[in-house]
């Protein structure tokens, strides 16, 4: 096991390109969206997201435990509260961050032209939340 392995968390709004560059990547990668496809078959259930993210922990700790150096975690991470969450549940790792600061209008575009049309409430409301400063966001 790596002493301080690397997590490389993406933020960014659905449909901006995170999953496509972490696939391109080639590293491991724990991707919530699949996990929730996995357990219920549907992009998104709301009682089962402590789940979710309970099992995206748990797959992040049996990548390091499995010698994985550096792991993306790709989701929008779009708060500093939620990047936070990683920084609390691994303090011994390295944190970085990949932004992908695509306007909303783009990913709402492509949201469309996938058949994911469920997305555009999603992504005009976390347009108006993101937060791409990064460099505020405090460990607690």
């Amino acid at each position: 096991m790596s002493e301080n392995p690397i997590l490389i968390l993406t933020v960014g709004l659905p449909r901006s390109g995170k999953s496509t560059w972490a696939k391109e990547a080639d590293l491991p990668m724990v991707n919530p969206d699949s996990i929730r496809l996995a357990l219920h078959g549907k992009a998104y259930v709301q009682e089962a997201e402590d789940l979710v993210w309970s099992i995206a922990v748990i797959m992040t700790r049996a990548l390091i435990y499995s010698g994985h150096e550096c792991i993306i975690i790709d989701a929008t991470n779009a708060t500093a509260k939620r990047r936070n969450f990683w920084r609390e549940k691994f303090p011994h790792c390295v944190i970085s961050i990949k932004k992908f600061e695509v306007g909303m209008d783009l990913c709402r575009e492509r949201a469309l032209e996938g058949g994911r049309e469920d997305l555009v409430p999603v992504i005009e409301r976390m347009a108006e939340t993101i937060d791409f400063d990064t460099d505020s966001d405090k460990f607690k």
